[in-house]
């Protein structure tokens, strides 16, 4: 492990072997339920055989050629074509990225060249990325102190706050925002709020940018998050479960908009990997899985048997939204011994970014009303324990 960066002094250490379904296998033959998906991108558990296959075909017919869409290659436009005949008519257009955190650099460009203005709008307590673009969208000083100065002209507002909505005027190229916010522990907007700041938008000429990275794909029991508001962003940010396991994002925006990348400067944003062959031919087979098992009509139901399950006199709040959930116990060092004591049951847990009395589930969509049953009785049991 020491050969091996890491992001805090005590990693988990679970040495995986295998993995298959919603099971984590380690080196030493124990099996753990995945109620995480490696953070949303394993919607559709682990192994699955037609992303496997995919992968390895795309393989031997070619993998990296040449970059900055230089070169037409199938997995590319098929992907595209098929995400986009999903979507709404005006997000026509798929510019791919590496990562979530790419996605979101890629739309603070966007916004500011299509516009030509340089302010970007953010809620607090919202989650966009680590890179050093993404993490000027972050308000938490805790995790923001040691880096800064960051990228200016970054204004905060209060996410379903619409008083809020006045910081947004004609000096503002982009507003983003998680449709849902995940890391203040699943905080859903009302109906109002997100109309409100689509119609604010729309008056002052600035780009609604909606980061989907973590709950598109099904999670939410939409394909995507936005589904539920009635309305259609500008700009669509999506990563995580997009590859069903291998990495990639991308922008979907109106090709008017996107276009701007082509002209004045040309290779407006430019990624070496962006779109690789393999990571989309996976993202196709993902996307077709998805589609084709019609998993996202029973996240709903799936929702109702974790409710119904998941029950304990110290759980003082569930939120959720399909397959999403923070589970608050008012206590972050309770939170830490559940986790704790559930993964010695051989379940996996974890919590979130800015709320530590709450842990996090978020299930591959794949997950069965019996094993929903099991992991809820080995969590109900390890707050019992831990208490």
């Amino acid at each position: 492990m020491d050969l091996v960066g890491q992001t805090s002094p005590f990693p988990l250490g679970l040495e995986v072997e295998r993995a298959e379904g919603i099971f984590v296998y380690d080196t030493n033959g124990n099996k753990y339920m995945d109620l995480i998906s490696g953070i949303s991108v394993s919607n559709l558990g682990h192994g699955n055989k037609k992303i496997i296959r995919a992968v390895q075909d795309q393989a031997k017919k070619y993998m990296h050629t040449m970059v900055y869409g230089e070169h037409i290659q199938s997995p590319q436009v098929e992907f595209a074509q098929k995400l986009t005949n999903l979507l709404p008519k005006s997000l026509n257009s798929v510019f791919y990225t590496n990562s979530g955190s790419e996605a979101v650099e890629g739309a603070m460009k966007l916004a500011k060249r299509y516009t030509e203005r340089y302010e970007i709008i953010v809620c607090r307590n919202g989650y966009h990325g680590n890179t050093h673009g993404a993490q000027s969208l972050m308000d938490n000083e805790y995790l923001s102190q040691a880096y800064r100065p960051f990228v200016p002209g970054i204004r905060f507002i209060n996410y379903d706050d619409i008083d809020s909505l006045d910081a947004i005027t004609n000096n503002t190229a982009g507003v983003i925002t998680e449709t849902i916010q995940g890391d203040i522990g699943i905080k859903i907007a009302d109906k109002q709020f997100i109309a409100a700041l689509r119609d604010k938008c729309d008056k002052v000429g600035a780009l609604l940018i909606f980061d989907e990275i973590q709950t598109g794909f099904g999670r939410t029991g939409k394909l995507f998050a936005f589904e539920h508001y009635d309305i259609v962003p500008d700009v669509l940010l999506i990563a995580k479960a997009m590859g069903g396991g291998m990495p990639t994002g991308a922008l979907v925006a109106n090709r008017k908009v996107m276009e701007v990348f082509t002209n004045n400067p040309i290779l407006g944003f430019i990624s070496t990997f962006s779109g690789h062959p393999v990571s989309i031919a996976a993202a196709v087979a993902s996307l077709d899985e998805l589609i084709d098992r019609r998993l996202i009509e029973e996240v709903k139901r799936k929702e109702q048997l974790f409710l119904e399950r998941l029950k304990h006199p110290l759980i003082k709040e569930i939120r959720s939204k399909g397959l999403f959930f923070a589970v608050d116990l008012g206590n972050g060092d309770f939170v830490k011994k559940v986790i704790s004591n559930v993964y010695k049951k051989g379940v996996l847990m974890d919590w979130f970014l800015y709320n530590e009395e709450s842990f996090r589930l978020a299930p591959p969509l794949t997950i069965n009303e019996e094993e929903i049953g099991i992991a809820c009785d080995k969590i109900v049991n390890a707050i019992e324990e831990s208490a």
